[in-house]
């Protein structure tokens, strides 16, 4: 995550017309304005001297009088002027004639110095004379940020050409040591060659327009860094943090331990989440080279931190908080910025310290863009990044004064812990490793704080088609809502919420619908069970909360109105009266015991078994009667066979005694 530096360093020529005083033999000394009639092109040349500490610039100057005498008149020039950058110093002017020029500064501004040569010699009509001027562009020290910084390390200074008006020809050429690294950072010059001593040479050859020449270079030499392990703590958890630091730069070591010293812990505690990062933090300093322009990079793969020597406290701090806002806890681009702003104001004044973010400027709002729509670092213009920054913070305000510290808070433990939106109503989270991106982040707000986010969403983040999918989730949360608020105790399947949590609401609105079917059938099936005196088994609640879907808790549904209707239907048969014959039919038998067997598997969700109980209490019932009838019948035939056995059994018991009594001996 990056910085950007959010002042370009600029430098200003003061091209100011040399002055001359012409002279006759009889008149008084007369002062011109040079412009056209003295001219002066120059072969400037800077060269690095770290260990000094300055860059030595040798200006050789060419200047020709372009004036012509007349019969009375004879023109001369006898001094000049020359502007220079602010802060030189060391002024020495020579020249290979006879006697010695003179120069000295005659004004000091903020954006030049002005120079006052004095020849040796008078400068006649039509003639041209070269003077070598010397000066030193000394590092002055102080603020990180100061335009002139010379050392070991880090050498970053302006260039310019020197030259009188409309005046082409002058040359510029810089010499850094060898070793040193340099890029342009402002301006323009052509790409630099080596040397054979392996110095950084670049030439900007003869320039047209001299005075429209300027170029700020920043160069640094690879070397050993003073090294100092930070010890502190996150939510009292150990953290190391190896600050690396030029050594010519102890300033910004103090500087950067300090910060984040002081500054993890609060955050840590503002934040709610431990230190995220295993291992050490790495902290080095470094140019802005280095991170292409801006004056921090996080880089979580490895865990070190790059922030540019002129960074000042609110970068640092910002960087800080890359450790937890680096891609792992939120996706966008915009997201992790503007987060990484918010809470590096809220330490900073925790800390009292001074911290510049970005303001939202008129100029950078003409600017605007859908935040969804800001691309990697590098892509955009510069406007466009700076509205960006400024933006990303306003609406990291705008968010956590709806939020507040406890509700963004909560939103980062659910984003850190794979926690989305749509949770169920009872049982534990369900988790997943989506990293939140604009559309989890709203539903994450929405789910864990009390407010609505969407106007801050359609004004600030979305692009014109993020707008058609935000109308789209009004309209399936409202659905979702009231489906979800007529469940009864039944969660909807994982299926909704990761069709919600995803954003895929035509397959959420179908699923919805789905559920709203699978509900209607559930009261129809409690109503009918209700009216027949059945208890409703969980079968159909499970099927319903099941990921499949909602096709087996239809099928559920119809079963168990087929079974209800059968019990039903078995109950029906039961006789309303006795009769002898349904007495007879129905003996030996109990059909209520089946029914009550029925009623049984019925409310564990054995359906089979409960449509074969009632089947079979149906069938004692309905043919109780003809089974009572054939029972009667074949009653009375063994009745009858009896009384016609009894009957012969007598007849042949009467002849037999007969018979016997008139055979008697004696008779």
């Amino acid at each position: 995550m990056r910085r950007r530096l959010g002042t370009t360093l600029l430098a200003l020529v003061a091209a100011l017309g040399l002055l001359g005083a012409p002279a006759g033999p009889t008149t008084p000394a007369e002062v011109r304005a040079a412009r056209p009639d003295l001219t002066i092109t120059t072969s400037a040349r800077y060269d690095v001297q770290p260990q000094q500490r300055r860059v030595r610039v040798t200006v050789d100057m060419t200047l020709t009088n372009h004036l012509k005498d007349t019969t009375t008149r004879r023109f001369y020039f006898n001094e000049a002027f020359l502007a220079v950058m602010p802060g030189s110093s060391g002024f020495k002017a020579s020249w290979s004639g006879s006697g010695s020029p003179t120069v000295r500064a005659t004004r000091r501004t903020d954006d030049y110095t002005l120079l006052r040569f004095g020849f040796p010699q008078r400068l006649y009509s039509g003639k041209t004379a070269k003077f070598r001027l010397v000066f030193d562009l000394k590092d002055p020290g102080g603020a990180p940020v100061r335009e002139l910084r010379v050392g070991e390390t880090l050498a970053s200074f302006p260039v310019w050409s020197f030259a009188t008006d409309s005046t082409p020809g002058s040359t510029v050429t810089v010499v850094f040591p060898a070793g040193f690294e340099v890029d342009v950072e402002a301006g323009s010059i052509p790409p630099p060659t080596r040397d054979e001593e392996g110095r950084t040479v670049f030439r900007s050859g003869r320039l047209d327009k001299p005075l429209d020449f300027f170029a700020y270079l920043v160069g640094d030499r690879p070397g050993s860094y003073a090294s100092e392990v930070v010890r502190t703590e996150v939510d009292a958890q150990p953290v190391a943090v190896l600050v690396r630091s030029w050594p010519d730069d102890e300033p910004w070591a103090e500087r950067v331990s300090r910060l984040f010293a002081d500054g993890l812990p609060l955050l840590g505690e503002r934040i709610g989440l431990g230190w995220p990062l295993d291992g050490q933090l790495v902290v080095e300093e470094a140019v802005s080279r280095s991170t292409s322009g801006y004056a921090g990079l996080f880089d979580p793969s490895t865990s070190r931190v790059e922030i540019a020597y002129y960074a000042d406290d609110f970068v640092i701090l910002h960087e800080a908080v890359h450790g937890w806002f680096n891609g792992a806890l939120l996706s966008d681009r915009w997201a992790n910025e503007a987060f990484a702003s918010w809470y590096a104001l809220e330490v900073a004044a925790d800390l009292e310290v001074d911290a510049r973010p970005d303001v939202l400027t008129d100029d950078l709002l003409e600017a605007r863009i859908p935040l969804n729509a800001w691309g990697p670092v590098g892509t955009e213009d510069t406007v466009v990044e700076d509205y960006a920054y400024a933006a990303s913070l306003e609406l990291a305000r705008l968010i956590a004064e709806r939020a507040g510290d406890d509700g963004l808070r909560r939103v980062w433990q659910d984003a850190a812990g794979g926690v989305g939106a749509y949770q169920p109503p009872t049982g534990g989270p369900e988790v997943n490793d989506v990293v939140p991106d604009w559309r989890g982040l709203l539903d994450l707000l929405e789910a864990r704080t009390t407010a609505s986010y969407a106007d801050l969403w359609r004004e600030w983040v979305a692009r014109p088609g993020d707008l058609l999918l935000l109308d789209a989730r009004a309209a399936a949360r409202d659905r979702y809502t009231d489906i979800a608020g007529g469940t009864r105790g039944w969660r909807l399947p994982r299926i909704v919420r990761d069709a919600m949590r995803m954003w895929r609401f035509q397959d959420a609105t179908a699923l919805l619908d789905a559920a709203q079917v699978s509900l209607e059938q559930r009261a129809a099936v409690e109503a009918a069970a209700a009216e027949a005196g059945l208890i409703v088994p969980d079968t159909m609640r499970s099927t319903f909360e099941d990921e499949d879907g909602f096709d087996d808790t239809l099928a559920q549904a119809a079963g168990e109105l087929e079974t209800i209707e059968r019990y039903v239907e078995a109950a029906a048969l039961r006789p309303t009266t006795s009769s002898p014959l349904t007495d007879l039919g129905l003996y030996g038998t109990n059909p209520d015991a089946d029914l009550a067997a029925a009623r049984s598997a019925y409310a564990r969700g054995d359906l089979d078994a409960a449509v074969a109980a009632a089947a079979a209490a149906a069938g004692v019932w309905s043919t109780a009667e003809a089974i009572g009838q054939g029972r009667a019948v074949s009653i009375a035939l063994l009745v009858l066979a009896a009384v016609l056995g009894l009957a012969l059994l007598g007849v042949a018991m009467r002849r037999r005694h007969r018979g016997v009594v008139g055979t008697a001996p004696g008779d």
